[in-house]
């Protein structure tokens, strides 16, 4: 049970912030999930709505390991909502279901190929320390270029902001979403 009422649309949001509930629905199509909650501040809605497309379609993080750092992040943080939500878009985009089958059950990431297992390792520490092994740091810039691990560190950190959110207000999983172990 979420501890405030979902913002469900226009008429719960000041009329000066409808254009905000437009946004929203134009990137989801529907409110739910963190914008559900975030839209009690529709100025910080606005602010962080446009990480949302450029997660999806801006970024130059490839799909497998763009969801590999992402389902990792909120694997650590425990956002059931954000989960669900980031299994069926990695699941779209083609991801291996070994691989999300792994990070939910939070396996060891040794029978990922070596660029998904250095980003789950990478995600991974910066999610349980806020630091990462400079080894696995290297590896991934030499391989992919430092404006790409700038992208991956902050998109998967913006999901974990999401899970935060999702978490406090304890924002309910879709009945058909994927579901983390209890």
């Amino acid at each position: 049970m979420p501890r405030v009422p979902p913002i469900a649309g226009k008429d719960d949001v000041p009329a000066d912030h409808h254009h905000v509930v437009d946004d929203v629905l134009g990137v989801f199509g529907r409110i739910r999930g963190p914008f559900s909650v975030l839209l009690y501040s529709p100025e910080m809605a606005s602010k962080l709505l446009p990480m949302v497309p450029f997660n999806r379609e801006g970024t130059i993080v490839e799909p497998t390991p763009r969801f590999a750092g992402i389902l990792a992040a909120v694997r650590e943080r425990e956002g059931a909502y954000v989960w669900a939500a980031q299994v069926a878009a990695a699941q779209r985009a083609g991801v291996p279901q070994a691989m999300i089958d792994l990070l939910r059950a939070k396996g060891d990431p040794a029978a990922l190929p070596e660029d998904e297992r250095d980003v789950v390792n990478y995600i991974r520490q910066l999610m349980r320390t806020n630091r990462t092994d400079q080894a696995v740091f290297d590896r991934l810039k030499e391989r992919h270029g430092v404006k790409w691990l700038v992208e991956l560190t902050a998109i998967a950190n913006y999901y974990a902001m999401l899970c935060g959110v999702v978490n406090a207000f304890e924002v309910a999983v879709p009945e058909d979403g994927d579901r983390l172990p209890a």
